[in-house]
């Protein structure tokens, strides 16, 4: 993918040097969905790194002036809609970065690669990016009840979660460019 700028980031593609970034906040993920990347050690973060690389819907989140990851985006294509979603290092939380780097990765999609839908899933207990999706236009289509697990109780048993799905259609992302 051609890197994308913004005022303060770039979104582009994965690099193997990204691994102690990747590794800052995989090494203990905070949101439940993201357990399942947990890195180990340097060693993993360096292969997850190198194999994010070689795929345009992993997105590196960079601040512009020092090059350093502070998180990441997703958008995986399905005909002409997108699922998509972030991962942001807590460190650099509350500065905005996550919402200027999905409007920027929105604005492609629809402006560039002609998207027709986005959606995200998010758990409903993730009220931080609840709010993300709704600054940036997506609307709650449903409430999916005890829809998957991330982890285990202590006896083993499956904590099953409740999930949200968000989207936005071209449309009123068209109306609300409009609108402003």
């Amino acid at each position: 993918m051609d890197a994308i700028e913004t005022g303060r980031l770039v979104l582009r593609n994965f690099r193997r040097n990204d691994a102690a970034d990747l590794f800052a906040y995989l090494k203990a993920p905070v949101a439940s969905c993201f357990f399942s990347e947990k890195l180990a050690d340097m060693d993993a973060a360096e292969k997850e790194a190198e194999k994010r690389s070689c795929s345009d819907e992993m997105i590196a989140v960079c601040l512009k002036e020092t090059d350093r990851m502070v998180g990441d985006l997703f958008a995986t294509p399905e005909d002409d809609t997108y699922s998509v979603g972030w991962n942001f290092n807590p460190a650099f939380g509350g500065r905005g970065f996550a919402l200027e780097a999905a409007q920027a990765l929105f604005i492609h999609l629809f402006e560039r690669l002609n998207a027709r839908r986005l959606y995200a899933y998010v758990e409903d207990h993730n009220t931080r990016s609840q709010r993300l999706c709704e600054r940036l236009g997506m609307r709650q289509e449903g409430l999916f009840i005890d829809f998957v697990s991330f982890g285990n109780d202590e006896t083993g048993a499956p904590i099953y979660e409740n999930t949200m799905q968000y989207a936005l259609l071209r449309r009123e992302w068209d109306a609300r460019k409009q609108a402003e």
